[in-house]
């Protein structure tokens, strides 16, 4: 049952700014999805790092640094802005929160590409989306609320930009890596419909959830492909 009055338009306001007040029952479904998100992105990051540093190259470690970085931010961040009350300091956190998603997804194609790539290809895939991921942070900074739905197209835009090196992928790639990264895609992708979907019960958890998944399947894909000794 939806609550009503000033105490729940508070605890509402933490994960949701739509057309309706979220019920106390779906802030704590997201609040779950948040708290599970960020134990197992810590302790995943960890793990591929400490994995890197003892069995794998200098490359190997930075990759996996960059990596861990950009997965961890992603989900600290959703779950700092989603779960904080309302003020000065949240609306801060929602630039976080949006511009880390440019962090991951560039983190994400920084050791597939610059340790299954060469040449041209690892040089311009891995540019390219560390270019857009700069201007997409820069904006979500410097210029909050504004470009919404443009920031949504870029999201999925750099999500999928590795189509255009398909075969040289296809190609240095473990098949596993490359079922996963696919999965991944669909389901952040399929994730935006509810994210969009504002009077759907349980909307944000139901598309945090996607997110975690699709990070799920997008770090068994890091973690397969990455080459230890």
């Amino acid at each position: 049952m939806t609550q009503t009055g000033p105490a729940t338009s508070q605890i509402s306001a933490l994960t949701f700014e739509g057309t309706r007040p979220y019920t106390r029952s779906e802030v704590a479904a997201d609040a779950v999805i948040h708290v599970l998100g960020v134990t197992a992105g810590v302790i995943g990051a960890g793990v591929l790092v400490t994995m890197s540093a003892l069995y794998g190259t200098g490359a190997t470690l930075a990759a996996s640094i960059i990596y861990g970085t950009g997965l961890v931010a992603m989900l600290s961040f959703s779950a700092a802005y989603n779960m904080h009350p309302p003020g000065p300091r949240r609306e801060f956190l929602r630039r976080l929160d949006h511009a880390a998603i440019f962090l991951m997804i560039a983190g994400t194609y920084t050791p597939l590409t610059t340790l299954h790539l060469s040449g041209a290809w690892a040089i311009t895939i891995t540019s390219l989306v560390w270019a857009m991921a700069v201007t997409g942070i820069t904006l979500k900074i410097a210029f909050p609320r504004r470009f919404e739905r443009l920031s949504l197209a870029a999201y999925l835009a750099m999500g999928w930009m590795g189509v255009v090196a398909i075969e040289p992928l296809l190609a240095s790639l473990p098949m596993s890596t490359f079922v996963l990264i696919g999965v991944g895609g669909v389901l952040y992708s399929a994730g935006t419909a509810f994210h969009v979907w504002e009077s759907l019960p349980f909307q944000n958890a139901i598309w945090h959830g996607f997110v975690l998944a699709a990070a799920v399947c997008h770090y068994a894909a890091v973690f397969i492909a990455t080459p230890f000794r």
